[in-house]
């Protein structure tokens, strides 16, 4: 069936004009903006238009989800997030958009774990031994967070229901903070995104008990996964995503993800996503039916367990 003259003519034109990708995380780090600005170089030699990387935060990055899902249906405003922004924080804060009906997944970008970190004195040297450890200790251990809600809370919450144990919150504005106590000893355990603590698993500064992923993460392979460690399919990471806002015409969606495709193939992008721990899905996966499924799953999932907190 043809298209519409009008939606056919923008498709040919599109872009005419420069992109703007909304982050709705702060600037700097090796999350969603500075992966937004590696793919956003790439996207722009293949698309001819200049993209300009917007970070709009606030309310666990709910604020830039809807900003976007306020935007012209034109292909021209992009929202980039993560399950934090797009799953947690919808479920969590109280928002007048719908994920799932109100923007239309364009591709599934990367992915990385998070996994279970502990202060380097800690009687634990893995999740088997962490877990006996809590057990025989109730209430005494001590887990940093970022706020209820955040990606370290509800894993961390995930964890103490799946192993039946007890588990005091710690709170901190932010993960500098709480990994400098964890650094110190001040806070026994925390379960952070891999990528940010990287660094400090490698320096021997903390320890890595588990990966809560199906398979070892590839960022540091001798780290085994729950799976191995008799806590099977308790998996928590967080992927990365781009959106259009709702009424985007299907060509110009086909031609984004057609772009992305292209700039995910590029062996430097591979590469700078790599260094930054991040793995990239196999090209079905990226695809938006994918990405629309992957979607639907994690809100079946999450949407429970996010609510009883």
């Amino acid at each position: 069936m043809a298209l519409p003259r009008d939606i056919s003519v923008q498709a040919q034109t599109y872009p005419a004009r420069p992109i703007t990708i909304v982050v709705p995380l702060p600037p700097g780090g090796g999350g969603a903006d500075t992966l937004s600005r590696i793919l956003a170089e790439r996207l722009r030699s293949l698309l001819g238009e200049p993209i300009v990387v917007e970070n709009i935060v606030g309310a666990g990055g709910t604020i830039g989800v809807a900003h976007v899902v306020r935007a012209k249906a034109d292909g021209y405003t992009l929202s980039m997030g993560s399950w934090v922004t797009h799953v947690a924080g919808s479920l969590v804060y109280p928002v007048q958009y719908d994920v799932l009906k109100d923007l239309i997944p364009i591709s599934h970008l990367s992915d990385a774990p998070y996994w279970i970190v502990a202060r380097k004195s800690l009687p634990a040297s893995n999740l088997r031994e962490l877990v006996d450890w809590l057990k025989l200790n109730p209430g005494k251990a001590t887990a940093g967070t970022l706020g209820v809600g955040s990606g370290s809370h509800i894993c961390t919450r995930y964890l103490q229901n799946a192993a039946s144990v007890e588990i005091q919150f710690v709170p901190y504005r932010g993960g500098p903070a709480a990994m400098q106590d964890l650094l110190a000893g001040r806070i026994d355990i925390m379960c952070d995104y891999a990528p940010n603590s990287l660094g400090n698993v490698r320096g021997g500064q903390i320890k890595a008990l588990a990966v809560m992923a199906k398979h070892r993460w590839f960022a540091s392979p001798d780290t085994p996964t729950v799976d191995e460690q008799r806590m099977a399919g308790i998996y928590f990471s967080s992927w990365l995503g781009l959106w259009a806002p709702k009424g985007t015409p299907p060509a110009i969606i086909d031609k984004l993800s057609t772009s992305v495709e292209q700039a995910l193939a590029d062996p430097a992008v591979r590469q700078k996503f790599a260094n930054l721990g991040q793995e990239i899905p196999p090209l079905r996966e990226q695809q938006p039916q994918a990405f629309a499924r992957l979607l639907e799953l994690e809100f079946e999932k999450w949407r429970p367990i996010i609510k009883a907190q």
